[in-house]
């Protein structure tokens, strides 16, 4: 499917169709009609996660206000990624940089999970959510991902969802070639963890490979910074088991 990645696209929250009008809010109408210095008439791409992607153009350009007219869908909506990505939270410039390579490498819903090691105990949910909203409308991904409150990583292993795998990243793996561990995962419902800075404690460590749904993978000789690690495991699973596949 061809992209059009030269028309400035936007995230908005409303319901889109042809022949509706849509506002943008404060932020956005600055960026378009100050920063972009885009006037009436402008095409815009817009998307709101659920109707698909639609062509607007800007119908009102006032001092503070920007309405932009729906004409025609560009895009249908795509079934949402079920792959879900788990992680130990980082500082805020390197998890800003986490959560939008994993939109970007096609994640569907990001779980934060509490570790002895991890690096920072609180998360700001909404600077995620905005995140992953700026790197779908960079990157022509319509679909944004869910957000999830952190919880201990104890108690994500034990409401674990049925039929999900858990592909753990481990650097003491006992295949150490990762593709060929992955061709081993049986089909179904995704999900990937990565550890924090520090490692997974031995407790922790031993409590996830005890897991049935639970496969320990090699990310290579080298160790991985955690934002990194993301990247290349996304990466892997995509390639062996997910949508690069087709």
């Amino acid at each position: 499917m061809s992209y059009d990645f030269r028309t400035q696209r936007l995230h908005v929250d409303a319901p889109l169709a042809a022949g509706a009008s849509i506002e943008a809010d404060r932020t956005q109408a600055n960026y378009l009609l100050n920063v972009l210095r885009m006037g009436e008439g402008a095409a815009i791409l817009l998307f709101n996660g659920r109707d698909g992607e639609w062509l607007g153009r800007i119908a009102e350009a006032g001092r503070k206000r920007c309405v932009i007219a729906v004409e025609e869908r560009t895009r249908p909506q795509p079934e949402p990624s079920g792959l879900h990505y788990l992680f130990a939270p980082l500082k805020q410039a390197r998890l800003d940089y986490m959560v939008q390579k994993a939109v970007e490498m096609g994640a569907g819903r990001l779980r934060p999970v509490l570790t002895r090691h991890t690096q920072v105990s609180r998360v700001n949910l909404e600077r995620m959510r905005a995140n992953a909203v700026e790197a779908a409308e960079q990157c022509g991904i319509l679909s944004i991902p869910a957000v999830d409150a952190p919880v201990p990583l104890e108690r994500s292993l034990g409401d674990w969802e049925s039929g999900r795998r858990l592909i753990l990243c481990d650097e003491g793996a006992p295949v150490a070639d990762p593709v060929e561990a992955l061709r081993a995962v049986p089909p179904g419902p995704l999900a990937v963890l990565i550890g924090p800075e520090g490692g997974f404690s031995k407790e922790e460590r031993t409590a996830l490979l005890r897991q049935p749904f639970v496969t320990a993978v090699s990310l290579g000789p080298r160790i991985l910074r955690a934002d990194t690690a993301a990247v290349a495991a996304l990466a892997l699973v995509q390639a062996v088991l997910g949508d690069w596949k087709g």
